[in-house]
C-alpha cells in the first residue's frame, strides 16, 4: 500500500541529470571533502621529519669538544661564543665533518638565586653522568672537585683517596701559554635599561682548566683527539 502510494507521489518527479564537473570543480570538490585530512597529515609528516631531523643530527654542527663553565654567574654570551672559537682554533675536526667545533655550556651552580643554582646542579649531573663535557672551566675547581670528585689529575690518572683535593688537577687560564694567547676579544650586554662592556680576557684569566676523569675509554667521546687538546692547551703551562 505504501509503495504505491509513494509511485503516485513521485510519479512526476524526473531523475536528476548526471552533471559532469569541470577538471577545475572536481578539484575544488575534492578538497572541500579531503582538506582537514591533507592538513592533518601535513602537520604529521612535519612532526615526524623534525623528530628524524633532530635524531641523525641532519644539519646540525656536532661538536667535537664540549667544555663545561661552572661559576657564580653566567658567562656573557659574546664571552661564551669567543670561548668556542677560540678553543676550537686550538682543536681539530675529530668527528669527521669536515669543520672543529667548541660547545661550551654553562652552569652558574654557586648562584645567588636558588632556583637558578638547583636547575644548574641538576643540569650538572646529567652531564657528569652521561660524560658529556670533557673539559671545564672552574671558578672554584677545590669546591667542584670536593663535591663532584669528577675531576682527573694532569697526568691524566684518576684520585685514589675518597675526598680528592683539587690539587694537582688543574691549571689556572693565565698559566698556560696557549690559552692566554687567545684573542677573545670584548663582551658587551645591556642590563637593567644600561650597557656594560669589559674585555673577555679579563672574565677567564682566573679560571681554572681541567678535565674530566673516565673510568672506562667507553665513557668518553672521541678520547684520543680530548687527549691531543688537552696537551695543546697546557703545553708549557707553569705554576
Amino acid at each position: 500500500m505504501a509503495s504505491e502510494y509513494l509511485k503516485w507521489k513521485y510519479k512526476d518527479v524526473k531523475p536528476r541529470e548526471k552533471v559532469e564537473l569541470s577538471p577545475t570543480e572536481k578539484r575544488k570538490n575534492w578538497w572541500h571533502y579531503h582538506k582537514w585530512h591533507v592538513l592533518i597529515g601535513v602537520v604529521l609528516a612535519v612532526i615526524g621529519g623534525n623528530l628524524i631531523y633532530s635524531a641523525l643530527g641532519i644539519g646540525q654542527v656536532r661538536p667535537d669538544y664540549r667544555f663545561a663553565y661552572v661559576g657564580a654567574s653566567a658567562l656573557p654570551e659574546d664571552t661564551a661564543a669567543a670561548l668556542e672559537a677560540g678553543l676550537a682554533s686550538l682543536g681539530e675536526d675529530v668527528n669527521g665533518d669536515g669543520q672543529v667545533a667548541v660547545s661550551l655550556r654553562q652552569y652558574p651552580l654557586y648562584s645567588a638565586d636558588p632556583q637558578t643554582a638547583m636547575a644548574a646542579q641538576i643540569q650538572l649531573m646529567a652531564d657528569l653522568t652521561e660524560g658529556e663535557s670533557c673539559f671545564f672551566l672552574l671558578e672554584d675547581p677545590e669546591r667542584f672537585q670536593r663535591d663532584y670528585h669528577s675531576l682527573c689529575r694532569l697526568d691524566g690518572s684518576l684520585p685514589e683517596d675518597e675526598n680528592p683535593s683539587a690539587e694537582g688537577t688543574y691549571w689556572l687560564w693565565d698559566q698556560c701559554p696557549a690559552l692566554a694567547g687567545l684573542d677573545l676579544g670584548s663582551y658587551r650586554y645591556s642590563a637593567l635599561g644600561e650597557t656594560v662592556s669589559g674585555d673577555n680576557r679579563e672574565l677567564v684569566s682566573g679560571l681554572a682548566v681541567a678535565r674530566r676523569g673516565f673510568w672506562t675509554e667507553k665513557d668518553a667521546a672521541y678520547p684520543d683527539g680530548c687527549a691531543a687538546l688537552w696537551e695543546k692547551l697546557t703545553e708549557g703551562a707553569v705554576s
